[in-house]
């Protein structure tokens, strides 16, 4: 089965259409003020209606405060949650949504506590001081490989692009992969070209 592509970052309408017609599987809203790529609630609404109603919504939060996270789950029609922060096992589960728990991979001992977490899926991304995603940097993939024996869907971040995706598909053999930076012609929006390639890459990789 190809690898799932969810496009991360998505600020505008042409951007989400471009990825969707491109056959992106899902596409990402930051729910984050630090951001670049931040997006209101009311914004991301009026982008989703537009939208193909067979695409994955993604909402992403780092330690939001648990209203914003219902309401933008409410009035986003979002299908996953992704937690990018310091959020508990217990915080990740109690909104009545699928989630996903994001780690910044540095070495093998940044995976200890994964299993804690009994989300629907684990996204792993690099670690970078200071940045919490979205920061065009690797991490060794062979350790997303041995995590895939511990029951998750795994999702693949970390400076992915158009270039490298295959290698990451054929590596770590994800469930999907994650991209937001390596598809950019500037921190949040997207370069339609870079968008295409990236999912056609993908999808041609043997996992």
């Amino acid at each position: 089965m190809p690898v799932k592509v969810k496009i991360c970052g998505i600020t505008n309408l042409p951007d989400g259409l471009a990825a969707a017609e491109a056959g992106a599987d899902a596409l990402g809203f930051v729910f984050y003020d630090q951001s670049p790529r931040q997006v209101s609630v009311e914004a991301a609404a009026n982008l989703i209606r537009a939208l193909p109603p067979f695409i994955i919504k993604v909402g992403v939060f780092v330690n939001a405060p648990e209203d914003l996270v219902v309401r933008a789950a409410r009035e986003c029609g979002l299908n996953l949650l992704q937690f990018h922060g310091d959020e508990s096992p217990e915080y990740c589960l109690q909104f009545g949504l699928m989630s996903m728990k994001a780690f910044r991979v540095r070495d093998a001992a940044s995976l200890q506590g994964v299993r804690d977490y009994p989300t629907d899926a684990w996204l792993f991304d690099a670690h970078t001081p200071d940045k919490l995603g979205g920061t065009g940097e690797t991490f060794n993939w062979d350790l997303a490989l041995e995590a895939r024996a511990w029951g998750r869907p795994i999702f693949l971040a970390g400076g992915l692009t158009p270039e490298n995706v295959a290698e990451a598909v054929r590596c770590a053999r994800p469930y999907a992969v994650d991209v937001s930076s390596g598809v950019e012609a500037s921190p949040g929006r997207k370069d339609p070209a870079r968008v295409k390639a990236f999912i056609q890459a993908a999808k041609a990789a043997e996992g």
